[in-house]
């Protein structure tokens, strides 16, 4: 069973999600909540296996659950949950630690399958979501590939990986093999130090100096 525990300020969508979860066989909703301002108790009472968040919540906002579950070392798989597809906020959770960011307006059965992939250690992302990850990490894709050394293959790699690209079709768009992919992969990882997909993006799109003059060039 996945444990989930949810995150949603809107009534009637947090219970239509809570159905969701609720009616679907493997996955078990430890708890529902309209804000998190008791988010450490409640994560450490519930153990979920994912904690699927809203940004916009009334006292403690999503993107300050996620910081505080992070700074105080509990990794938990933390998908965000939100209307905002804009750069800062998809910045804001990439670089707080959120292990996937997902549009509400996400099918049902996606939404499902989105979960499962983080609980395997994929990084879920809308399609219009991870675009503006490649859109942004293009922003700073010279200086980051002198900073990590990476090849102009491990850059096109991890590009296509970023984007939401299966080993396998990697392989095909770069016509290499597999194993050759998962070459590439494991000294991309090695190089950015880094265990997973989402903590790349978040290593690759973080800025050392980030001041409210850098949230401007990013949008």
């Amino acid at each position: 069973m996945i444990r989930i525990l949810l995150y949603e300020d809107n009534t009637q969508l947090r219970e239509v999600l809570s159905i969701l979860l609720i009616g679907t066989p493997g996955y078990e909703l430890v708890g529902a909540f309209g804000n998190c301002r008791n988010i450490l108790e409640e994560v450490t009472r519930f153990n979920p296996d994912v904690v699927l968040m809203d940004i916009d919540m009334p006292i403690t906002s999503g993107i300050d659950g996620l910081k505080l579950l992070r700074a105080n070392g509990m990794h938990c798989k933390v998908l965000m949950l939100t209307v905002f597809d804009d750069n800062q906020n998809i910045f804001e959770a990439i670089r707080s630690g959120a292990n996937g960011y997902i549009l509400k307006k996400t099918p049902p059965d996606k939404l499902i399958d989105f979960i499962r992939d983080a609980c395997s250690g994929g990084a879920p992302m809308t399609s219009s979501v991870a675009t503006q990850v490649l859109n942004m990490f293009a922003q700073n894709h010279r200086s980051k590939a002198v900073t990590f050394n990476l090849s102009n293959r491990e850059q096109d790699v991890l590009n296509l990986l970023v984007d939401g690209y299966s080993y396998k079709l990697i392989a095909d768009k770069l016509f290499i093999s597999l194993d050759t992919v998962r070459s590439h992969i494991k000294k991309i990882y090695d190089k950015l130090q880094v265990n997973s997909k989402s903590e790349a993006v978040a290593k690759t799109l973080r800025v050392d100096n980030y001041t409210s003059d850098a949230d401007t060039s990013i949008k």
